[in-house]
């Protein structure tokens, strides 16, 4: 057995994983379902399920920066700015949340980053309504960049502290100002690639990332992830940003309460 799970909780743990790949690279969210799973149906400490999750991610930000490569969103000036903006600013604010990790209560900032992810998920849901969320930002300014390093710091420091971050953040924050959603999924590949490894490398050293059930995760994670790119390809952009919205509502509190 894998991680000394049966049979039955495997075939759970692939389904989940396959779904959350999926999510990934078609609205965002995703990876934390696979968090969700194993933290609810095994008994691994927080520690491993928190490693063996980023491993994970590391390889589905590979494969989902690729596919946004391929499809066109990674290609202009704009959006290669904005992928190297926001990984650089998000390993610093790994760096830092790992350190706030010891001075500031889990709990309270758990309260506070679920409250703003619901509110994020309003927003996302307000603009997607109300007005576009295509073509109004521009990242080549230098309070464009600014803007992306915040956000890139925010979701980094996030990651650090709580193990929350990458996509689930990083999407919702730049469609909220202003930035295409498919672009804004591909650059949080990017980022990811660089939160996750280096959250990767942290719970290797304390040895509690659990290999064999990297793979078990990750296989049908990353296929998941070609699916996904696959789906936003061809759906409506609008109609994803409306799940996006969804999807905040619905993980917001399940971060305050966790």
């Amino acid at each position: 057995m894998v991680a000394g799970l049966s049979t039955a909780t495997l075939a759970f743990v692939v389904a989940v994983s396959l779904l959350a790949g999926v999510g990934i690279t078609a609205v965002g969210p995703g990876g934390i379902f696979v968090t969700i799973a194993l933290v609810t149906v095994t008994d691994l400490p927080p520690a491993v399920v928190v490693g063996t999750a980023s491993a994970t991610f590391v390889a589905t930000g590979l494969i989902g920066a690729e596919s946004y490569r391929r499809s066109g969103e990674l290609a202009s000036r704009a959006g290669r700015r904005m992928a190297v903006v926001l990984s650089l600013t998000g390993l610093a604010g790994a760096l830092a949340g790992v350190r706030l990790n010891a001075l500031v209560d889990e709990s309270v900032f758990a309260v506070l980053l679920g409250v703003f992810v619901s509110l994020t998920g309003i927003l996302v849901f307000y603009r997607n309504r109300y007005g576009s969320t295509d073509g109004e930002y521009d990242a080549t300014t230098r309070r464009g960049t600014l803007g992306i390093g915040a956000i890139g710091a925010f979701v980094g420091v996030s990651g650090g502290l709580l193990g929350v971050g990458g996509p689930v953040l990083a999407v919702p924050l730049l469609v909220a100002v202003g930035v295409p959603m498919l672009l804004s999924v591909g650059i949080a590949q990017v980022q990811s690639i660089f939160v996750a490894g280096f959250a990767t490398l942290g719970y290797v050293a304390r040895d509690a990332v659990s290999w064999p059930l990297v793979v078990v995760v990750g296989v049908p994670e990353v296929a998941g992830v070609v699916a996904g790119w696959r789906v936003a390809q061809s759906v409506d952009s609008e109609r994803l940003t409306r799940v996006l919205a969804a999807l905040l509502l619905l993980l917001g509190p399940y971060i305050a309460l966790r």
